[in-house]
């Protein structure tokens, strides 16, 4: 059992090094082209989520964690308040293969 273990985190150590797009899905909303071509600076768009709900990590099509947004050092940051299971962030992963 413990060779076991240690063979699948060796194979597993492989992936480590592999860049992915992560994401953070605010919210989304559905707008057909003449809406989407309107748009001007200063213009809001109006998304399907409430403020106080957590955002989205998505890396390939599934959700991977959650949190809240957060400013660290001017810049925009997800503080992670919840995070998906080992076995669904790794079939994100394999998803993008």
């Amino acid at each position: 059992m413990e060779g076991e273990a240690q063979s699948n985190e060796s194979a597993l150590s492989l992936l480590y090094d592999i860049e992915l797009d992560a994401t953070l899905q605010f919210g989304s909303r559905e707008m057909v082209l003449r809406e989407v071509l309107e748009l001007g600076p200063g213009d809001v768009v109006e998304l399907n989520r409430h403020i106080s709900e957590p955002v989205d990590l998505v890396v390939g099509d599934r959700i991977v964690a959650r949190g809240e947004v957060v400013v660290v050092s001017g810049n925009f940051a997800l503080r992670i308040t919840e995070v998906a299971a080992p076995q669904m962030r790794l079939e994100s992963i394999r998803c993008l293969f």
